[in-house]
Parts: structure tokens; sequence; C-alpha cells
């Protein structure tokens, strides 16, 4: 069995934690000594050659564990993950082990080479290749089946044998990334490049694409001030802004692709080979042989995720958007209604009354959002999705077309159909600060203030255990473990892209919209930043080149946007008094803008 890890043990000079382990209650000690036997075995027998130890408390030992490296273990592992790394000469260069005195800030006695999110980055792909060789089963658990090849952590994690691997916070860095992002307030820039060493570059790049998405709305807020100062009532005049709208949300898009390259370039995130893609956790199958790699996996029909994706999950998917547009449609009956009563009343609380609907509308839709998330994640997981790319582009896709739909169905009834531009400053001014003012409490206030509570009961659950010994290692892997775990950018690039389009798609009625949006971001900023630092556990890094997928979203909202403004503009009286004669030649006008 492994050395346990008291107290005093913790600050030994060769062993670093970087990663908790912590498995179910209960688990069996033939389990517990099989797993961290493969985890400390050298490579060449199939081990990951990383160093593991119990952590005892006054309890005993509570089944975690805490996993660190060798300074020269790392080293090769960053060569094996692919690690990009700056040399001498200034250049970005894959790391290699043999080449190692060429790169820059290199010694032997450097253990600060790689940063500490680095150093878990490879410990997580070295315990997520712990792969079974001979075992037909997971030792103690006959149920859990194990195959050549199969990942035994993942086998872990679905058999609920393995609860959770987090990788710890430096206290110390934590503290002064705290204090550089968020802890003073001031106008300036995030400190990104501090942010990507402590958090990765997935991270990184999300709070540098909000930080550049918030300058970009500032000419938007500036221009939107005035004009809708000085153009409050008169709803017609609107074809500049539109034009510079359209403009506008092309050219940002365009700028952040080249920001985006220059960043992820210096973080040597741009260069770095994509690694070949193992099967998802969830994904099940027949076992067969996996004709690239010649290895034993599960195996499942294409044809059968075809069936279940055009025969269940698409006709789910229209059901829930024809049940959107009735919802929408009940909307408009409370608008008129609400109309009708104001205009027999016409008080100022039936002028309030006006409001009331919007408002009513814009918190049912983010209830429906949250709801149909919830389903399209399961039927995503349904699906059977073998690789974990194809499971996020087919959920990105579910979610977004609902969303769409869901948010900006009605701001396009009332600008095309019903040709009501009062009706559609209104809505839009509604939809937009109430859906901002909800996403700031569920995803950032309600977490830390539960969190905040949780840490003040673990602390007089620490001062009441009478021991003198060093608590503060098993006080932070307490605190931690027990935090949210953060599942990744999905939410925070989902607000941006909703946000988005009610600034690109509409906001030439209501030029406001950029104004919010500017104040929304930069409460945002330091939110998440809050979050990510004081609520949620650390996430692992995971290095990246782009923002993926939701590239396209963003570039797919911003031709519907075109499109929108295009037609807005050519709905306008200005340009409707240049061509008198013939709606045809308006028509071509507007296309060939577009």
């Amino acid at each position: 069995m492994v050395e346990s890890l008291s107290f005093s043990d913790t600050f030994e000079p060769n062993f670093r934690p970087l990663v908790v382990i912590e498995l179910a209650k209960g688990t069996k000690e033939e389990t517990i000594e099989w797993f961290t036997k493969r985890i400390v075995d050298k490579k060449a027998n199939g081990g990951a050659q990383l160093l593991v130890k119990p952590l005892v408390t006054e309890k005993g030992n509570e089944n975690i564990y805490l996993v660190g490296a060798s300074h020269l273990r790392l080293l090769l592992g960053a060569e094996t993950v692919g690690l990009v790394k700056e040399c001498n000469d200034n250049s970005m260069r894959t790391f290699t082990y043999s080449s190692r005195k060429t790169f820059k800030d290199f010694a032997d006695d450097n253990h600060n080479f790689l940063t500490m999110s680095e150093c878990q980055y490879i410990i997580k792909h070295e315990l997520e290749n712990l792969r079974a060789k001979d075992e037909k089963m997971i030792p103690g658990y006959p149920q859990a089946k194990l195959y050549p090849g199969k990942s035994i952590v993942r086998r872990l994690l679905t058999s609920g044998i393995l609860v959770q691997i987090f990788p710890l916070h430096d206290r110390e860095e934590l503290k002064k990334l705290r204090h550089s992002w968020y802890g003073r307030v001031k106008v300036g820039y995030q400190p990104l490049d501090e942010i990507r060493c402590y958090f990765g570059e997935t991270i990184a790049l999300y709070f540098g694409f909000l930080e550049y998405f918030t300058f970009a709305l500032i000419p938007m807020a500036v221009i939107g001030i005035p004009y809708y100062v000085f153009a409050w009532e008169d709803y017609d005049k609107y074809v500049m802004f539109a034009t510079f709208n359209l403009l506008w949300s092309t050219v940002i898009l365009e700028v952040w692709k080249r920001i985006c390259a220059i960043m992820t370039y210096r973080w040597g995130t741009l260069l770095m080979k994509r690694q070949f893609e193992e099967p998802r956790p969830g994904f099940h199958g027949v076992l067969g042989i996996n004709p690239v790699t010649g290895r034993e996996e599960p195996v499942y029909s294409s044809i059968k995720r075809q069936i279940r994706i055009y025969l269940v999950s698409l006709p789910f998917v229209c059901l829930c958007l024809y049940f959107s547009l009735y919802v929408m449609m009940i909307y408009f009956d409370l608008e008129q209604w609400a109309l009708d009563y104001h205009e027999e009343n016409e008080s100022n609380f039936s002028s309030l009354m006006l409001f009331v609907p919007s408002i009513i509308y814009a918190v049912v839709i983010e209830i429906m959002n949250r709801a149909y998330r919830y389903a399209a994640e399961f039927l995503t997981s349904w699906e059977n999705h073998r690789l974990e790319s194809s499971y996020q582009n087919h959920l990105i896709l579910k979610v977004l077309v609902f969303n769409f739909l869901n948010c900006f169905a009605s701001l396009f009834y009332i600008a095309f159909v019903l040709f009501d531009m009062k009706l559609l400053r209104q809505s839009l001014a509604t939809l937009l600060i109430t859906s901002q003012i909800l996403n700031q409490f569920a995803e950032s206030l309600l977490p830390y203030w539960l969190q905040k509570r949780h840490k003040k009961r673990m602390k007089k659950h620490m001062c009441s255990l009478k021991t003198d010994m060093d608590l503060s290692l098993v006080e932070q892997v307490n605190l931690e473990k027990e935090m949210g775990t953060y599942f990744g950018t999905f939410d925070d690039y989902l607000e941006l892209f909703l946000q988005f389009g009610y600034v690109s798609l509409f906001s030439c009625v209501y030029p406001l919209a950029a104004v919010f949006a500017v104040l929304n971001n930069i409460t945002e900023i330091y939110s998440d930043a809050l979050k990510m630092c004081r609520v949620y556990k650390r996430p692992f890094a995971e290095p990246t080149a782009n923002i993926g997928v939701w590239q396209l979203a963003f570039e797919t909202m911003s031709v519907i946007s075109v499109v929108t403004n295009c037609i807005l503009i050519g709905m306008s009286p200005q340009v409707n008094a240049l061509f008198p004669d013939s709606k045809m030649d308006l028509i071509l006008t507007v296309a060939l803008a577009e």
C-alpha cells in the first residue's frame, strides 16, 4: 500500500501535491491498492509513474489521495503532451527533453519552468491514459468490466467508484492573481498572461474575448447615447446607425481572429498538434476493434445514432420550438391586454403595466432556456456520440437553435410582421436588461453566497478539531472538494452570443443596447473572475488555439445581423423615398447591399 501523508509530511521537498483524487466512501481495499499501484508503477509496466499519498485526517484515511510527480517525470510528460515553449532565440517550439537546454529559463534546478497548471494538465493526461492490460474487471467490482486499452479512470468514474479528480489551488499565486485581476477597481486590461498561467488557455481566451468584445462595444455605445437622446421618439432616423451596425458586426469578428492568433502564438497553443481523440467517458457499445488504433473498444452503429438523431432528437427540438412560439403568442396577447388597460385608465400605474408583459416574458425565456438545456444534454448523451468534440458540436447546435428562436423570435415578429418600432424598442430593452440581471444573479451572486456559507461552516468544523498539527492542507482539500465544479465556458459564451444578437440585430431602434451591454460586461468580468477564484474548484487547464465552434456561431449571427439591418434600412421612410415608383428596385438594391 502507498505511504500515508500526514500533516507533517505535507511540505516534503520531493513531493508537491498537485491533484486530488476522491474515491467513494466504502471503496474496497483491494480496489484502492490496485488503482494506486497502477498510478505509481513505471510506464514500462503500464503505470503512470506518478507519486501518490493518502491524506490522513483525524478520522483516518477518508479515501482522499494527493497526486504529484517528480521534476523529471513532468518534463518527460511535457514532451508527451506536446507543450510548446519559448526558445532562447525567441521562437516557439515543441518541448523535447533532449533539447531542454535550448529553451528559455530552463535549468535543471528550476522547478518553475513548467507552470503549475501545465504540471496539473500533464498529470491529468497521464491519469486518463492509464489503461487496462489483461484485467477483465476492476478488482472488487465484478460488474465494472474492463478490456485491454480501456481507460481505467473513465471506468472508475462511470462505475461511481471514483467521485472526482480536481487540481489544487496554489494559495499564494491565487492571492496575487486575485489582487491584480479584481482586487481593486481599475480601468485597464486584464492580466491575461497570468490568467493563462494559472487557469490555462481555454479560460484565458474566454476572458480575452470578453474583454475584447467589451472594448468593441464602446464605439456603438458612444454613438448610441447621442443618437438615443436626440432622436428619442423619431424611430425612422435609424438608417445611419443600422449601416454602422452591420459594418461593425462583421469587422469586430475579423479583428478578433487576428488578436486570438497573436495571443495563442505567444502562449504556444497555436502550434500545438491536435492529439488523437479518445472515446468520451459516456460512450458505450458492443466490444469491437478500432480500425485506426487496432485496440479493443466499444463500437456503436452510426446508423442507430442517426436514427436517434433524426427520429427522436429532431422532432423533440421542433416540438420545443413550436412551444416557444406558442408562449410568444401568449406574450403578445398580454401586451395587447396591457395596452388596452392603459388606454382605459391612463395612470402612472397603467404606464408601468405596459412593461409587465415584457418582464414576465423575459423571465419565462430564461426559465425555458435553462430547462431546455437539461433536455438537450440528456438527448445528446442518449445519442451516444463517440467523441467529445462530436458531443459538444451537437449539444451547441441544439442549444443555439432553441435559444436564438426563444430570445429573438418576438423581436423579428414585432419588426417584420407588426411593423411596430415603438414596441420593438420597449421589448428589446426589457429583454436585454432583465436577462442580464437574472444571469448575474444565477451565475455569480447566488453561487458566491452559497460558497461563503459553506466556507464558514467548514472553518468552524476545522477549529473544533483538537490537534496541534498543521491543518492548512486538510482544510484546503476539504474546502475545495465541496466547491462547485466549473463545467466549462459553454454558458459564458452562450450569454455573450445572445448579447451580441441583441446588440447587432435591432440596436438601431434602441441605441442604448450597447451601453447596457458594456455596463453588464464590466460587471461580468469582475463577477466571472470572482467565481473562478472563490466559488468553483480550480479547473484543469485545456490548451486551445481559438474559441472553437463559437467563432462560427458568432459569424452566423453576424450574417443574420447584416440581413436584418439591410431589411430595416430598406423599410425606412428615407430609403423608400428614393424609390417612389418601383419597390422591386428597392428590394434588389437591399439584396445587393447584403
